[in-house]
C-alpha cells in the first residue's frame, strides 16, 4: 500500500515495490521468478528489479501490470506511485 508521506505525497514505486516484496519474504529473484511464471515473459531479471527498486528505472506499463498481479496490488496505486517518481526525477534534474 502506497503510505502517504509527512508531506502528503504518496510513495514512490521504488520504496512501494521494495516494500510490497519485503512484506510477502520474498528475495528480488523470488519476485523474478513470480514474474517469469505469471506473464510468461522472462526478459526481465533481478538486476532489473534492483534498478527499479533502487530508482534508477521506472517500469513501463508491461510490467507494471504484471507487478500489480504478482504482488496483489492495484493498478491504479502502482501508476500513482509511477508518477511520484517521475515527478521527483524531474525536481532533481531542474
Amino acid at each position: 500500500m502506497a503510505a502517504n508521506s509527512e508531506c502528503g505525497e504518496m510513495t514512490p514505486l521504488c520504496e512501494l515495490l521494495t516494500e510490497q516484496r519485503i512484506s510477502k519474504g520474498w528475495s528480488q529473484c523470488d519476485l523474478v521468478t513470480r514474474l517469469h511464471t505469471l506473464s510468461g515473459n522472462d526478459s526481465v531479471t533481478r538486476e532489473e528489479v534492483s534498478r527499479w527498486e533502487r530508482g534508477k528505472r521506472i517500469p513501463g506499463p508491461y510490467w507494471r501490470q504484471w507487478l500489480g498481479d504478482v504482488l496483489d496490488t492495484s493498478s491504479r496505486e502502482l501508476e500513482l506511485a509511477a508518477a511520484v517518481a517521475r515527478r521527483r526525477r524531474r525536481t532533481l534534474i531542474d
